[in-house]
């Protein structure tokens, strides 16, 4: 169910996004509210799952991932149980830090980050050509990242 969000909700949403350390303190005066109002209104996003947690943004290649691959995988079989089995493999995969069910067709997206080509030569035989159901595999190398953003488009948000 979506949550009813008014402005300021917004504007406490849109200041997280760009500092999601900012204090308390720093949040209210940006978004003009008292601090313990803005408390409430924070904790109030959180408890209704607006605000799904927070985390650092790693640069990949600073801790010695410098390849990204984007994948698409087709199954074999698109039973209840071969696509349970699939998606539970992919999740328990530290290469994988995404993966879209889509339309299509290729039936998922697989976002893959390791060290270089023999890691992911590594992880494709090892372990996705070894998943059984996969059909296909298409891969993308990342040759530059013209925009990567983890915020949400809040203008596009009714109020």
């Amino acid at each position: 169910m979506q949550a009813a969000l008014d402005r300021t909700d917004l504007r406490i949403l849109a200041a997280l996004q760009t500092n999601g350390r900012a204090s308390n303190a720093e949040l209210a005066a940006e978004v003009n509210l008292s601090p313990s109002a803005c408390l409430r209104r924070v904790q109030k996003l959180e408890a209704d799952g607006v605000i799904a947690g927070y985390g650092a943004r790693l640069e990949p290649r600073s801790i010695g991932l410098g390849l990204q691959a984007f994948v698409r995988v087709q199954l074999s079989r698109h039973e209840a149980e071969a696509i349970e089995t699939f998606t539970e493999r992919v999740a328990a995969w530290e290469e994988v830090v995404a993966c879209h069910a889509l339309t299509g067709d290729m039936d998922y997206l697989l976002q893959v980050y390791v060290a270089d080509l023999d890691g992911f030569s590594r992880f494709l035989l090892d372990r996705l050509l070894n998943a059984s159901g996969v059909a296909d595999v298409n891969t993308s190398f990342v040759l530059r990242t013209v925009k990567a953003s983890t915020a949400l488009p809040l203008g596009n948000v009714r109020t």
